[in-house]
């Protein structure tokens, strides 16, 4: 198991901490707007793999440093590579890249934990991905969200955005966004679901994370459950989502934290949850 010795997991391209269970991934190129360069794509997978393992991370919150949360694949680091691949014809590097970029979006659905991104400001491109990724979205109202990849001259299909965004927001306003490139506005985001709430600037990690708190302080293995059948429900009909989410309750319902819940309801106590 990852205990992240001393509450600390050392990374190189963003800030990471743990703290009562949460642990809290703050992109910190604030000058450039928070890129993703091909070094900060595979430090985020490596997490997200590892979390997998934890056994004191239980929920995760993404922000962004100087009021930005991401404005996507940087463009000397990534796409200037990518020209170079182009000309040499290197195909294999190419679909070497976008598979990469793909096993980020894959990591973040596969951990246990809930994650929640707490974005501010420009929330762009890959950005976008990996706040669409999250299970969870808090905006504020200067949130500026696009799904851009058009304007660059390539297909919206990138890193599963055809399958996740339109069950989010709906297969018309997803289109509308993917072909056009367009921004959404945090009004928008909010209406349409892909923000939960919009909240002041100042307010939205700190309430980002309490609600985090809340959820590691809950029954984690019963999250963990909730998580994987939203996840591997999209492939099935209603009857094998019923077939499936009986097994896993009845799982859910041989924990010590189910049997807690009910003596501390009997006994008028609150309940602690120990996530087994």
């Amino acid at each position: 198991m990852n205990k992240f010795e001393g509450m600390r997991y050392q990374a190189k391209s963003f800030q990471w901490s743990v703290k009562e269970g949460v642990g809290t991934l703050i992109f910190d190129r604030p000058t450039k707007k928070n890129p993703i360069s091909i070094e900060v794509y595979l430090e985020l997978t490596s997490l997200f793999q590892k979390l997998a393992d934890s056994i004191d991370v239980k929920a995760v919150v993404i922000n962004g440093a100087g009021g930005n949360f991401c404005s996507g694949g940087d463009v000397h680091e990534t796409i200037g590579p990518l020209i170079e691949m182009r000309k040499r014809q290197d195909i294999a590097g190419v679909l070497a890249f976008s598979k990469m970029t793909g096993s980020l979006v894959k990591a973040m659905r596969h951990c246990p934990q809930p994650i929640i991104s707490a974005v501010d400001g420009i929330c762009v491109g890959a950005g976008a991905i990996v706040a669409m990724a999250s299970d969870i979205r808090y905006g504020t109202p200067r949130t500026k969200t696009a799904f851009l990849f058009v304007r660059v001259g390539v297909s919206g299909a990138d890193m599963g955005v055809c399958s996740i965004l339109p069950r989010i927001i709906g297969s018309g306003r997803a289109a509308e966004l993917l072909y056009s490139g367009r921004m959404m506005s945090a009004e928008e985001g909010e209406r349409w679901g892909f923000y939960s709430r919009l909240i002041e600037p100042e307010e939205v990690l700190a309430q980002a994370q309490a609600f985090a708190l809340t959820l590691a302080s809950g029954p984690t293995f019963a999250h963990a459950i909730t998580k994987a059948s939203l996840h591997q429900e999209w492939s099935m009909d209603i009857d094998a989502a019923i077939d499936a989410e009986a097994q896993v309750q009845t799982l859910c319902m041989l924990t010590s934290d189910f049997e807690r819940a009910y003596r501390a309801f009997v006994d008028k106590t609150p309940v602690v949850f120990e996530g087994n």
